[in-house]
């Protein structure tokens, strides 16, 4: 059953939206200091691809591990332990001077972070099922917003020379008493009941691939243009265009506030134009930005496009997830859960992309591969309209099939 909104929940709402905050400021600090991390430990434009390339498969080992954690304990015991945790391994990022430290420090972050995602969102799904009403997007929204925060701490830290030790310590000084006292109002098992189980049965549930498969494709499209400028818009600015590496942070603090405002106005540009106009629409603005960034003649150019593409791509990835609702509306959480392993692949792939064609080329060509990537998006919009009769028709027919079947689809819904 979904229980009313009281003033318990909407409290534990706003404590995971505020989990969300901290983990968006500790991985913008992190990836708009790449360059920086480069210089202090050696790191060759070489090996920095497979550095990071290591922490997505990271995180999708942690966050399979998250799942056996969960069981024995909850999704908020878990949360409470590991995203202090994510905190301190940002300081210990910034404090070493070794390679081999550097390894550690990011193997760890990989896989705190991967159960870190899974937490969080077993208890925006658990939080969700109790509202009766989608939520999740603003639990993004928030991550966001502390990606805003986290960018603009990077550049001061680099206008003022702060150095990493001192800026990742801090940061991290501030964010581990914040996410201790948070921790205390995730929701438990008391406000959730069986809600986190009710969604993982709902997962585990046997779905049909093949009518998600457009939707996972643009997933992975999307997540690698977003990989790539995560993890080399500063540096094609710094090394590219010879930025200062405080302007060249702009690029990413441009980008995340694109992407904040944009899906401030997503929903509504959806209701008016629809989902395919939409998604259409923002995949164009999203490769004129890729444009607008390989072919910048300046700083400002760089970060404009950068900026741009964050208004295209901002709507897309929300759109995955609510056509794939849409589209198997009996086992919706069953849906995004399959949609949502594409985004670790999108990442797995974007973060060595941009760096293995660089190398090979240089920056401008480089940032052509997610341009075309994301760009393929276009003629997969059609499936983002509203689900084929047919194929619902099927679907449920198949559910129905099955005894019980029917009754546990309502018990979820």
């Amino acid at each position: 059953m979904q229980a009313e909104p009281t003033p318990r929940l909407r409290q534990a709402r706003a404590a995971l939206a505020v989990s969300f905050f901290l983990q968006g400021t500790t991985f913008a600090l992190l990836v708009a200091c790449i360059p920086e991390l480069q210089k202090r430990y050696g790191l060759s434009d070489g090996l920095l691809p497979v550095f990071l390339a290591a922490v997505p498969i990271l995180a999708g080992v942690g966050s399979i591990g998250s799942e056996a954690l969960v069981k024995r304990t909850t999704a908020r015991g878990v949360l409470r332990v590991v995203q202090p945790a994510v905190c301190l391994t940002l300081a210990l990022t910034g404090l070493g001077s070794q390679l081999w430290q550097l390894a550690i420090a990011l193997g760890l972050f990989g896989l705190l972070v991967g159960a870190l995602d899974a937490s969080m969102n077993m208890l925006g799904v658990g939080l969700q099922h109790r509202y009766g009403r989608s939520i999740m997007i603003g639990f993004h929204a928030a991550f966001s917003l502390g990606g805003i925060l986290g960018a603009a701490l990077a550049g001061l830290g680099a206008h003022w020379d702060a150095g990493l030790p001192l800026l990742f310590g801090g940061a991290a000084a501030l964010l581990i008493p914040a996410a201790l006292v948070v921790g205390r109002h995730f929701a438990g098992p008391a406000e959730l009941g069986d809600a986190v189980r009710e969604a993982a049965e709902l997962a585990a549930r046997r779905i049909p691939w093949r009518p998600l498969l457009p939707l996972c494709a643009a997933m992975a499209f999307a997540y690698i243009a977003d990989a790539s400028v995560s993890n080399y818009s500063v540096k094609y600015l710094t090394d590219g265009l010879g930025s200062r590496e405080d302007l060249a942070k702009l690029s990413y603090l441009g980008y995340m506030v694109a992407m904040l405002l944009g899906r401030a106005v997503g929903d509504r540009a959806v209701q008016r134009f629809g989902a395919t106009a939409v998604v259409r629409t923002g995949a164009s603005l999203a490769g004129a930005g890729f444009l607008l960034a390989a072919t910048a003649p300046s700083t400002s150019a760089g970060i404009l496009g950068f900026t741009v593409l964050g208004f295209g791509i901002c709507a897309i990835i929300p759109q995955v997830f609510a056509a794939g609702g849409r589209l198997l509306p009996h086992a919706s959480d069953a849906a995004v859960a399959r949609l949502n392993l594409f985004n670790y692949a999108g990442f797995l792939i974007g973060a060595p992309l941009v760096g293995t064609l660089a190398e090979l080329s240089n920056y401008r060509w480089a940032f052509g591969a997610p341009m075309l990537l994301i760009l393929a998006i276009i003629p997969l919009a059609p499936h983002f309209a509203p689900a084929a009769k047919q194929v619902v028709a099927h679907t449920e027919a198949q559910a129905g099939a099955q005894p019980g079947a029917r009754g546990t689809a309502r018990s979820g819904s």
